[in-house]
């Protein structure tokens, strides 16, 4: 019987380290596939605030919070060239006024121009001709009502792609003015940047 009731040694031992690698398991439970342990929250939120930690010396502090806002000032303007959603103002936001945009950006509207022939009939004004300033007047109501038609079918067209696009009136409430104010801005001067090239189509 106390032959039988003795282990083998290789056996315990085997035994034994089973015991020893769960256990080290069940202690340490964050060790990785690549045997980097993963910190607690608490470690994180150290970490956290050792990167946010503010300085005692008020001017060393100033100066941390300064460069904290500018950083921060910087990663949010290109934010907004990238078009990322959480960096855009609230005008700018959603589905829809990005379906806005992109319409707007696929064509070559001539309200975009409008500032070039208003320059142009300042400077033109200055000339003391009769004859040239009221050819001069001509052109620029003649201009004016070509811009407003072009503006007009495209704020249609646009409207009824809005409509199948988003058919909630809610998603479309103030798209028509969003579009118009679009359309007067230069198309490398436009925030946020256009993302669809001419002739391209909205992107949903």
């Amino acid at each position: 019987m106390f032959g039988l009731n003795r282990k083998n040694p290789s056996t315990a031992a085997e035994t034994s380290s089973v015991h020893d690698s769960s256990g080290q398991n069940s202690v340490a439970g964050t060790t990785t596939g690549k045997g980097h342990a993963t910190p607690s929250r608490r470690e994180a939120e150290d970490a956290r605030k050792n990167q946010l930690k503010i300085p005692k010396d008020p001017k060393a502090a100033k100066k941390a919070s300064r460069q904290r806002d500018q950083e921060e000032r910087a990663r949010a303007r290109q934010g907004m060239r990238n078009g990322e959603e959480k960096y855009l103002p609230a005008r700018d936001r959603g589905p829809a006024r990005a379906f806005v945009r992109d319409f707007v950006d696929g064509r070559v509207t001539l309200a975009e121009f409008f500032i070039f022939i208003a320059i142009a009939v300042l400077a033109l004004g200055f000339i003391r001709n009769p004859l040239i300033q009221s050819w001069v007047s001509i052109g620029f109501f003649a201009l004016t009502a070509l811009i407003v038609i072009d503006t007009v079918v495209l704020l249609v067209q646009m409207s009824l792609r809005a409509k199948k696009a988003f058919p909630e009136a809610k998603d479309r409430k103030g798209l028509l003015l969003y579009a118009s104010l679009r359309t007067l801005q230069l198309r490398r001067l436009r925030l946020p940047p256009p993302r669809v090239r001419r002739g391209g189509a909205p992107k949903i």
